[in-house]
C-alpha cells in the first residue's frame, strides 16, 4: 500500500469520522463540526450513535439559550452531523479519529481495519491518553500517516489539544494536525511519543508527592489541600481534584506511567489509591473517595479556630533561615517581641525557616532545642499568599505550638500546623512539579513554551511549572531537592539535569540552548 501525505499547504478536512461516541468522542465531533467538518459518527452500538448525535445537538441548543449562538448556526452545525451504519462509510472521510477504550490490540485492530477502508491520502489518529502512539501504528503499512491528537475532558472547555508523532509519523501529518486544531478554536502543543505525553506527565507530580505527604502522617487530606490552595494557589487541591476525576480513572495512569518509565521514582504511584480503588471509594461519582459527597457537595469539617494563649514568648530567628529579613518585619507587624541575640534566651520561641530540610534536622544541625524549635515555610512571598504553614519536630512542645499559631493568625490570615516534614507541603509539591517539567525539557518531549501551554490549559495550574520555577527561584527549587533527597535518601527528589545546570548559574529555566 502506497499512502500520499499531502504537503505544504493548510489542509482542509472536509469528512471527519469519529469512531467511539462516548463523552470523548462527542466532543470532538462538536469541535470538528464547528470548524466545517461534515462529521460521520460510528459506534459499534448503534444506539450510541443516535444519542451522541442527540447529545451534541443539546449543546448547541444551550448555547443558543444562552445567547452565545444563532438558532441558524446551530441549525447548520447539526446538518454536518451524520451517522455511519459500519466502518465501510467512513471510506470518504479525509480525517478519522479514534476514541474507544485504552487497550493495545482493540486500537490496534480497528486501525488495521481502517486503513483497508479509507484513501491513501486519509490521515489516522488517536485519541490515546496513555498508550504508545508507535505501539497502536506498528502494525499499520502506512504509519507515516498516523499520529496522537489528544483532547481533554469537557472537550469543548479544554482548549488544549497535543499533536502526537510516532516514530514513523511524517511530519507534516502533525503540521496540518495542529492547524486544524486551531481551526476548532483549540491550541495544538506537540509532543514526542512518551508516556504520558506531556500534560499527564507534567501532572505526576502534584498528586503523587500529596500522597507520599498524607502517607507520612504529616497533615489530613484537607489541610494538604487547603495548603496547595490558599498558600501555593492551585485551583484545586489535590485530593478534591482526584475525586472530581475520580480514581478508576487517574490511578491507572499513575501506574501506566510509572511503568511505561521502568519504575522510575519520579513517578511512583501510591498504595493509598490502590486501596481506595480496590474498595470502591473512587471520589464524587460514587459518593465518597477522599472526601464524602452529600447530593454531590462535598462534606469538610470546618478548621479549628488558633488557640487562644494568655502569654506569648519572645520570638527568635535562626540567623539561617531562608527569607529572613522578610520573616522579621512580618514579626513586626504581627506585634512579636523579638529576640535579636546570637542565640535564644530560655523562654524564646525558637523560628528556623529551611528549604527542604526537616524541622528536626535543622534543630540538630544548629544545636537548637527542638522542644521550642517551630519551622515556618517562607519559600512563596507571604503578601503573595491567603495562608501560612507552620511545622512541628517530634519534640515540640504543646506550648510552643499554640503560642507560633496564635501569633501567625494575629492579622486573620488562615494558618496549618503540620508534623515534620522535609520541604513542609508547598516546597515538596512545587519543587517536585519543577524537577519533572525540567526533565521533559531535559528529554526533548516537546519545548519550553508547549509545556507551559500545555500545563496552564491542561491543568489549570497558577502558572506553567517552568515559570513556577522561576518565580520562586530556580537556585531555590534545587537546594529544596537537594536537601529533600539527604532527608529521605529518595532517588524520587534528584534534581533533573535542566534544572540543576539552570539552577547552578541563575538561569530561567525556559532558557533554551543554542
Amino acid at each position: 500500500m502506497v499512502c500520499i501525505i499531502i504537503r505544504g499547504m493548510n489542509r482542509i478536512y472536509q469528512v471527519v469520522g469519529i469512531v467511539g461516541t462516548g463523552a470523548m468522542g462527542q466532543g470532538i465531533a462538536q469541535l470538528a463540526a464547528q470548524a466545517g467538518s461534515t462529521v460521520k459518527l460510528f459506534d459499534l452500538q448503534t444506539a450510541a450513535i443516535h444519542k451522541a448525535e442527540a447529545d451534541i445537538a443539546s449543546q448547541w441548543d444551550k448555547l443558543v439559550t444562552k445567547g452565545r449562538l444563532d438558532s441558524a448556526t446551530a441549525d447548520s452545525y447539526k446538518a454536518r452531523l451524520t451517522a455511519a451504519g459500519s466502518l465501510s462509510d467512513l471510506a470518504d472521510c479525509d480525517l478519522v479519529i479514534e476514541a474507544v477504550v485504552e487497550r493495545l490490540d482493540v486500537k490496534q485492530a480497528l486501525f488495521a481495519e481502517l486503513e483497508s477502508v479509507v484513501s491513501p491520502q486519509a490521515v489516522l489518529v488517536t485519541n490515546t491518553s496513555s498508550l504508545s502512539v508507535t505501539a497502536i501504528a506498528a502494525k499499520l503499512q502506512c504509519p507515516q500517516r498516523f499520529a496522537g491528537y489528544h483532547f481533554f475532558n469537557p472537550v469543548p472547555l479544554m482548549k488544549v489539544v497535543e499533536v502526537i508523532a510516532g516514530l514513523k509519523t511524517d511530519a507534516d501529518v502533525c503540521t496540518q494536525l495542529s492547524i486544524y486544531a486551531k481551526q476548532m478554536g483549540h491550541t495544538a502543543v506537540v509532543a514526542q511519543d512518551t508516556p504520558g505525553f506531556i500534560v499527564n506527565h507534567a501532572g505526576r507530580g502534584y498528586g503523587t508527592e500529596a500522597l507520599r505527604i498524607v502517607s507520612e502522617s504529616i497533615a489530613d487530606f484537607a489541610t494538604i489541600d487547603r495548603i496547595l490552595r490558599d498558600h501555593a494557589g492551585f485551583k484545586l487541591g489535590p485530593f478534591e481534584l482526584m475525586d472530581l476525576t475520580a480514581l478508576d480513572v487517574s490511578h491507572p495512569v499513575m501506574e501506566s506511567i510509572y511503568r511505561q518509565y521502568y519504575d522510575e521514582a519520579r513517578y511512583r504511584p501510591s498504595v493509598i489509591t490502590a486501596q481506595r480503588l480496590a474498595g470502591g471509594m473512587l471520589g464524587r461519582k460514587t459518593g465518597e473517595g477522599f472526601y464524602k459527597y452529600d447530593s454531590g457537595v462535598m462534606q469538610v469539617a470546618p478548621e479549628a479556630p488558633a488557640p487562644e494563649v494568655a502569654e506569648m514568648p519572645p520570638i527568635w530567628v535562626s540567623p539561617r533561615a531562608s527569607r529572613r529579613s522578610e520573616l522579621l518585619q512580618l514579626l513586626k507587624d504581627l506585634g512579636a517581641k523579638i529576640e535579636t541575640g546570637a542565640s535564644a534566651s530560655p523562654q524564646a520561641l525558637m523560628l528556623v525557616a529551611p528549604l527542604g530540610f526537616d524541622i528536626t534536622t535543622v534543630a540538630v544541625v544548629e544545636r537548637l532545642d527542638p522542644a521550642r524549635t517551630i519551622g515556618i515555610d517562607m519559600l512563596i512571598d507571604d503578601a503573595a499568599t491567603k495562608r501560612r504553614v507552620l511545622a512541628t519536630n517530634p519534640a515540640t512542645r504543646t506550648d510552643m505550638r499554640d503560642a507560633a499559631h496564635a501569633l501567625f493568625a494575629r492579622d486573620g490570615k488562615a494558618v496549618s500546623v503540620i508534623r515534620d516534614s522535609g520541604g513542609f507541603v508547598t516546597q515538596r509539591v512545587v519543587a517536585t512539579i519543577v524537577n519533572i517539567a525540567s526533565d521533559i525539557c531535559q528529554q526533548s518531549i516537546c519545548s519550553p513554551k508547549d509545556l507551559e501551554t500545555a500545563v496552564t490549559l491542561g491543568l489549570g495550574y497558577p502558572l506553567g511549572p517552568l515559570a513556577m520555577g522561576d518565580r520562586y527561584g530556580p537556585t531555590n527549587i534545587l537546594e529544596v531537592l537537594f536537601n529533600m533527597q539527604t532527608v529521605y535518601g529518595d532517588q524520587r527528589y534528584r534534581p533533573s539535569p535542566w534544572l540543576r545546570r539552570r539552577g547552578a548559574i541563575g538561569l530561567s529555566l525556559m532558557h533554551e540552548e543554542s
